[in-house]
């Protein structure tokens, strides 16, 4: 990671200091503790950001492999635009087969799904907030100084976990300070440590740290969940028509025998537990805890941020697929007016557009032109000139992301659109949880339009989406029970069931946000393909009108206390969660190398 301002000073931590003519620009590239490749030119006027510019430093291309292929077998390609969360890509892709096919699958497929899903949510969203996250808020050094027995203390007040005794603290803080004698920090050694920036005591530090470390071990178990029912991870196994994983009544598993049984399910309910464990005792309470020492946090990271917010919904209830029935519904909120729930039509070229105005691709119909993805293109072909990766030209193109847009408006995706949209939507549940915990912090609910807000919001979808896994379980069990193991629908398999021409969407709630893949069959083949993923939404540069992205716009306001030492950019940009692999990429079918990226 690079930082560069006017004004030349020494590299510290790992930020490198540099001159360029113009206004006060510090670069952070690349963005670290993210997926993918993100650069972030912010404009300052002495310490308090102006403008800041989103860019995606690799170009995409999954869509131009995809043309020309059987439409069953896109899921495997297009799955592989994220090796994080494996999963969505391939019941995106998937669903978007079905959409356009209109192609029933069975309920227990469903069911299955719902519970991958959730899982992958519940695996990601811990690992985001200990492993990508929680070192913007954790001073890793100052655990050195902390007392084991107080440290004990604090983690007991907090919840029953197991692991919280002051000899486990001890063993924990021992190992840090082996670490640190031995001047090989691996993964905490380019952290902006001492910062003033970081406010936790050191007994907070240690627990957290603690804490980054069961997690690691917790989530090599729970990802088990993915393997029993799709056979492997990452990239799980996934079918047009239902789910590949065949459920046998006995319990035996029997000699090579593959399908999921008694056994298997027994396992599934263990994990599932074990999940809701750690997200109650650990993950949840911790994040609650650091919050209430970084509450100023709940003030900043929106700015003057797009304040609107799109969900396309998921988790559908059993024998319906209308969006509002969805244990998350479908709809945009815009100016943060939650009493009023927009329509969203993934169909309508009216509702959803790509622009690429300000992006390194260009449209047979201009640079301004918005184009609807069921119509979008991806071309490696541009014009302009070669992308200035020095210093961007951010006056004309400066990113290889789209920039999607609904009716117009930049639109925040992810955890805090869905919690908002849960809790406009009256959600029993979501709104009981959101309540307690922001009475606990003595916070209104305007306190979620913040950095520290999206970082809660994610806690507290992982709590809703891990109590909700038990409801599928037992449908699924129930149905099980009564006789009913189906789990593929072979009613539209052969391509002579098609019509000629077919388009449809794939849509889901992925981690980080809406996601949905649009196709175009033509004589059973793949004639268009295009992914919108949430980080393109979000991290999107500037249209045609001008109009910031989420994470542009949430960076503008910024009071940055070290323009070597960027922390503040950090917790922002990392409070959305990105993964840039998903919203820029590249594969040549030959396998040969097309770009090489070298970090200073």
């Amino acid at each position: 990671m690079t930082a560069e301002s006017d004004n030349p000073a020494s590299a510290t931590a790992g930020a490198a200091a540099g001159t360029k003519s113009g206004p006060q620009t510090i670069v952070v590239d690349p963005v670290t503790r993210i997926e993918g490749h993100l650069r972030i030119e912010a404009e300052f006027d002495g310490t308090v950001i102006t403008r800041a510019s989103s860019s995606g430093t690799m170009v995409r291309g999954i869509e131009i492999i995809l043309k020309g292929r059987d439409p069953r077998d896109a899921w495997a390609f297009a799955q592989r635009i994220c090796g994080v969360c494996t999963l969505v890509h391939g019941l995106a892709s998937v669903r978007a087969v079905e959409n356009a096919l209109h192609y029933p699958i069975p309920a227990n497929a469903q069911l299955i799904r719902n519970l991958m899903l959730a899982s992958q949510f519940v695996h990601d969203h811990v690992m985001h907030f200990y492993h990508l996250h929680a070192l913007d808020w954790v001073d890793v050094l100052s655990a050195l100084k902390a007392d084991p027995k107080a440290t004990s203390g604090l983690a007991q007040s907090l919840s029953p976990y197991a692991r919280s005794s002051p000899g486990y603290f001890a063993d924990v803080q021992a190992k840090l300070k082996r670490l640190v004698e031995s001047r090989q920090l691996g993964l905490f050694a380019n952290g902006f440590w001492g910062h003033p920036g970081y406010k936790l005591p050191p007994e907070a530090n240690l627990m957290a740290l603690a804490h980054y470390l069961d997690a690691l071990e917790w989530q090599r178990e729970i990802i088990q969940l993915q393997t029993i029912f799709g056979g492997k991870n990452p990239h799980p196994n996934v079918v047009v028509g239902g789910m590949p994983a065949a459920i046998s009544v006995h319990t035996g598993a029997g000699t090579g025998s593959t399908a999921v049984n008694e056994i298997n399910l027994q396992k599934v309910a263990q994990l599932i537990e074990k999940m809701r464990e750690f997200v109650d005792q650990v993950y949840l309470p911790d994040t609650l805890a650091i919050a209430s020492y970084y509450k100023d946090w709940f003030q900043l990271g929106q700015g003057e941020g797009v304040g609107n917010f799109l969900t396309y919904g998921d988790f559908p209830s059993l024998g319906s697929s209308d969006p509002a029935t969805f244990r998350i519904p479908r709809g945009a909120i815009l100016n943060r007016n939650l009493a009023q729930i927009n329509e969203v039509d993934l169909g309508s070229e009216e509702h959803i557009q790509e622009f690429v105005s300000h992006a390194w691709y260009d449209y047979a119909g201009g640079k301004n032109v918005g184009l609807h993805p069921s119509k979008g293109e991806t071309t490696l072909h541009y014009s302009g000139p070669k992308p200035p990766y020095l210093h961007l030209d951010t006056a004309a193109s400066y990113s290889w992301i789209k920039s999607p847009r609904w009716k117009g408006h930049a639109m925040e995706t992810g955890p805090l659109a869905r919690i908002l949209m849960l809790y406009a939507t009256a959600n029993g549940a979501a709104r009981d949880l959101v309540d307690r915990s922001l009475s606990q912090l003595n916070l209104p609910i305007d306190a979620l339009y913040s950095t520290m807000g999206r970082t809660a919001a994610r806690a507290l979808e992982c709590k809703i989406l891990a109590d909700s896994m038990p409801d599928w379980y037992d449908t699924l069990m129930a149905n099980i029970k009564a006789g009913d193991v189906r789990t593929f629908s072979k009613e539209k398999w052969e391509p002579s069931s098609w019509p000629r021409r077919a388009s449809g969407v794939g849509f889901l709630e992925a981690p980080r946000g809406a996601l949905a893949h649009w196709i175009v069959i033509n004589g059973g083949r793949i004639e268009n393909y295009q992914a919108v993923v949430p980080t393109t939404w979000n991290a999107g540069p500037r249209d045609a009108q001008g109009n910031e992205g989420p994470y542009e716009a949430a960076l503008k306001g910024q009071t940055l206390q070290n323009t070597t030492q960027p922390l503040e950019i950090l917790r922002t940009i990392h409070s959305f969660d990105p993964c840039l692999a998903c919203a820029v990429h590249i594969l040549d079918p030959n396998g040969e190398e097309m770009i090489q990226v070298r970090v200073q």
